[in-house]
């Protein structure tokens, strides 16, 4: 899959937001479907439709577990695409490590004022 096509699977906030759960830990399709419905209120189907769809992009695997169905992150897709943004980081690491500089110059800062915090 290259890195644009991924894109397209990762652009929609449903599919992001199961990959987020899925990271913490393997979970049933149910678990995944009841999160799922709650935060975005759509159905059961659409969600199988979203897992689906992550199956089939490999970003999602599955393995049976009796009568359940254990989803569960595939890192190797979520590589590629860091190897692909890789090119880009020059765009943001400097801001960012500026950024990181100067909120530990303000917590200094901030202790130096109240060395009782």
């Amino acid at each position: 899959m290259t890195a644009v096509h991924a894109f397209d699977v990762l652009g929609d906030p449903v599919r992001r937001r199961i990959l987020e759960l899925l990271a913490d830990s393997e979970l049933t399709s149910g678990a995944v479907t009841a999160v799922i419905r709650e935060e975005f209120g759509i159905s059961q189907p659409a969600v199988s439709q979203h897992l689906k769809v992550l199956r089939d992009a490999n970003f999602a695997t599955v393995r049976p577990d009796g009568a359940r169905r254990l989803y569960a992150v595939n890192p190797e897709p979520l590589r590629d695409v860091d190897a692909w943004l890789d090119r880009f980081r020059r765009f943001w690491t400097p801001h960012l490590l500026a950024l990181e500089t100067e909120l530990a110059r303000g917590k200094r800062e901030r202790r130096r004022r109240n060395p009782e915090d």
